[in-house]
Parts: C-alpha cells; structure tokens; sequence
C-alpha cells in the first residue's frame, strides 16, 4: 500500500502541486493521466524524493515520512521500497545494460557482485535482452534502452514502481513492446503508478484511473467508469481530445 497526503509542491512562483492525495492498494495498477503541466509527473518525483515536496506525507507499507522534512535516512528508506522508470531511460553511458541492471543492486542494497549479476542477467532476459548483457547504452535503440530501464527497477523488488511516461519518447511501431512488458509485471501482482497517455493500456491493465488538471485530482474511477462515463466535464474535454487523435 502506498498513500500520499495532501502534497504540495511549488516551483519558484509556479504551483504544481495544490494538495494532493491518493492511495494505491498493494497490488494495484493506477494510471494517472492529465495535460501537461497538470502535475502529474511532479507527484512522482515528489513520491521517490527525486524533488522535495513543500508539504504532505507519504506511507509506503510500514513506513511514513514527511515529505518536506524527511531525513536523508528516511529518504533512503523511502527508495528502497520504490522503483522509478523515467521516460528518457536515465541509464549510465558507460555502463553495459548488464551493469546499468546491477547498479542499484550493488550500491543500493548492499548485495554482492554475483547475487547481483544473477539477478541482472534474470531480469533482462525476462525483458528479452539477454544476448545484448554486454551492450552499453549507445550501442542500444531507444525501446532496448527503456526495456534496460525496466529491468532495473523490477531487479530491485520495489513494494512500488513508478513509471513516468515510458513511452512517450519510443518511436510509435516501439510502444506496443514496451506496454507488453510493463503489462507482464502488472500481472505478477507488483503495485504500480503509470504515468501514461496510452488509452487502450489504461483500459486494459488499469484497476484505476486518476485524472489530473492544475495542480489537483479531478477524477478518479475504474477504467469503464472514466472511459465510457466521465462525471466531470473536464475530464470529458481531455478524453474526447486524446481520443480523436
């Protein structure tokens, strides 16, 4: 279970975040969907302590931390028990995607360089990268870099992955694969927040929807009561958009 409350979060003048919250259940897939600049990717960035947030607080399983005073210790805490999949990848240069995998293995859970290597290998075979181990990120398209990515964070056996647009920077004929692989992991029963654009996955994989705009959570159901019977008006301004495209 992750819940977050009442966050804010501000950037110079600028208020992003106006107060929000949302609970995840363990085993749940959340899709959070709203135009740009409607706070969407700042919320998760503010959940894995990759931006500090102004005010509100987070509680991931045992744990609850303030997320404008957190400790660094707190916020390690907080990272050991989350995973993010950023939409550019973020992998290291010079690191094969073997050692991209095992990175946060090693340095982040202590774990030693063989358990480590087994498990990187493990993940990114299930990714179906196990013959490109020794390939560094340049040498890599763009959907075998997210698919590194993916690997990563589900080698860390995170109570949570945060997902933050994965395939918004994939070439169109690679989004198909990238969505198959995060929908594998959905079924393992890992509990997730997807930040994405992508309607059919949100239809298919979602348990729920949250629908953000401004800064604030405008509406949140199951797919069929967001899709087919939106109650507020701008969420139906945002569907029929997207949905015309």
């Amino acid at each position: 279970m992750i819940e977050v409350n009442n966050v804010h979060k501000s950037f110079k003048h600028n208020e992003i975040l106006k107060g929000v919250s949302l609970l995840v259940e363990e085993g749940e897939v959340v899709v959070v969907m709203g135009p740009s600049g409607s706070g969407k990717t700042t919320l998760l960035r503010c959940i894995n302590f990759l931006e500090r947030a102004d005010a509100g607080s987070l509680t991931i399983g045992d744990l609850s931390v303030d997320l404008h005073k957190a400790s660094k210790k707190e916020i390690l805490a907080v990272r050991k028990k989350t995973a993010f999949v950023f939409q550019n990848y973020a992998l290291f240069n010079n690191k094969t995607a073997l050692g991209n995998v095992m990175e946060g293995l090693i340095t982040a859970r202590k774990m030693n360089k063989d358990e480590a290597r087994a498990i990187a290998e493990r993940e990114l075979a299930k990714v179906g990268l196990a013959e490109k181990a020794d390939a560094y990120p340049s040498q890599l398209s763009g959907g075998q870099q997210q698919r590194v990515g993916i690997a990563r964070a589900v080698a860390l056996s995170p109570e949570v992955i945060l997902f933050d647009e994965p395939t918004s920077a994939l070439d169109p004929e690679l989004v198909d694969e990238a969505l198959d692989i995060i929908k594998g992991i959905a079924q393992e029963g890992v509990t997730m927040i997807v930040v994405t654009h992508e309607m059919s996955f949100a239809r298919e994989v979602a348990d729920r929807v949250v629908f953000m705009e401004g800064g604030y959570i405008v509406e949140e159901g199951a797919p069929q009561d967001i899709f087919v019977n939106p109650k507020e008006e701008r969420t139906k301004q945002f569907l029929k958009r997207i949905l015309s495209r």
